[in-house]
């Protein structure tokens, strides 16, 4: 069943003789907190260890001083801004704390264009009609009743924002993608990250059930406004070296050989070096290596190039680049050359975890 289906709107409708027996549906504030109806964030990651053995077995690799940032969040209920290139983790790093917290994520994809009704939600207008229509034979209208009845939550269409809010156990709101955006909709946003709570036209003022975990994704297309930054706390995402992407890598793709992982750590700081149009992401080089792994492959081979270069070139004049004579192979000669050293990270990880085992 869907969210939307889930809405308490056929309660309304049956219980139409009790328009205005509760004054929580007036539309002027909206306010659904509760308290202790289920844990918090803070509650779920008391300390900087918690959150990071929980990104870690949720298969995000993280550092120490994110771990204390989004720890910091949790305990301040405050936003993190996640600036970085392509392919570097952001949106994964919401995915892994939702996994963590064992709880939702909900995301709201950002686009140019993108209106407020998207973001936040909108009256059902057709649902407003039906209700209106059952109404129609009481002799007894209370038409101004009727009017504040008409403007609630039971006949509002939540957006990705407002379901955040109104959700009955903390949720992970991810908003990605935000620099494509404009800065009336970063406005929109203010409200909801300084005082957690919406005011929409004609519904009032929704203030939150709990207090959701906000992720804020952007690549840099264009520089988000001062006010945003204000109230978040930021973080630059960079790609990873070879140290963290073994660690990465050793981490998602527990059941790859060794050597192959290694291998592929090494053409990954290759092909990032290459002056690529689009480098490859962290997520395409585990599903590179999941793929060698379909294929029965354990080491990388130039003669392959044709199979594997779907999974690593994604614009034209990168696939006309690696079809070059020598362009393939010197990646994989020089994948060569930090194997070793992503060899010696992930070996290293392995003794630890053994001992940690012991």
């Amino acid at each position: 069943m869907s969210r939307l289906a889930r809405q308490p709107y056929l309660p309304a409708l049956l219980n139409a003789s009790g328009l205005g027996e509760d004054d929580r549906f007036h539309p002027s504030t909206v306010n659904l907190r509760s308290k202790n109806l289920s844990l918090s964030f803070l509650q779920m990651f008391a300390t900087p260890q918690a959150v990071a053995a929980g990104l870690r077995q949720a298969g995000y690799a993280t550092d120490p001083v994110l771990v204390q940032i989004i720890w910091l969040a949790t305990k301040m209920e405050k936003p993190v801004l996640i600036e970085g290139p392509p392919g570097t983790g952001k949106t994964y790093l919401a995915q892994a704390f939702a996994a963590a917290a064992k709880t939702e994520l909900i995301r709201l994809q950002c686009f140019e264009g993108i209106s407020e009704k998207q973001a936040i939600g909108s009256f059902d207008e057709a649902l407003q009609r039906l209700f209106l229509e059952t109404q129609a034979e009481m002799a007894d209208r209370q038409w101004e009743k009727l009017r504040l009845k008409l403007h609630t939550l039971d006949f509002f269409t939540r957006g990705p924002l407002l379901q955040a809010l109104l959700e009955p156990r903390p949720v992970v709101l991810l908003i990605d993608e935000l620099d494509k955006v404009d800065q009336k909709f970063e406005a929109l946003l203010l409200e909801i990250l300084s005082d957690w709570q919406i005011t929409v036209p004609k519904l009032g003022t929704v203030k939150a059930r709990t207090i959701p975990f906000v992720v804020m994704t952007s690549n840099q297309e264009r520089r988000l406004g001062d006010p945003l930054r204000r109230r978040s706390l930021y973080q630059r995402i960079e790609h990873p070296d070879v140290k963290k992407e073994a660690e990465i890598l050793d981490i998602r793709t527990t059941e790859a050989p060794l050597e192959l992982k290694a291998q592929a750590v090494g053409l990954a700081q290759a092909l990032r070096g290459y002056n690529l149009v689009k480098p490859p992401s962290i997520d395409e080089i585990v599903q590179f290596v999941r793929a060698l792994q379909l294929l029965g492959k354990s080491e990388i081979r130039p003669e392959d190039r044709d199979v594997l270069l779907p999974f690593l070139a994604k614009t034209e004049e990168d696939v006309k680049r690696l079809l070059l004579r020598d362009g393939f192979s010197s990646l994989v000669a020089t994948a060569h050359e930090y194997r070793d050293q992503a060899l010696a990270v992930m070996a290293g990880a392995s003794v630890m975890a053994i001992e940690a085992s012991a």
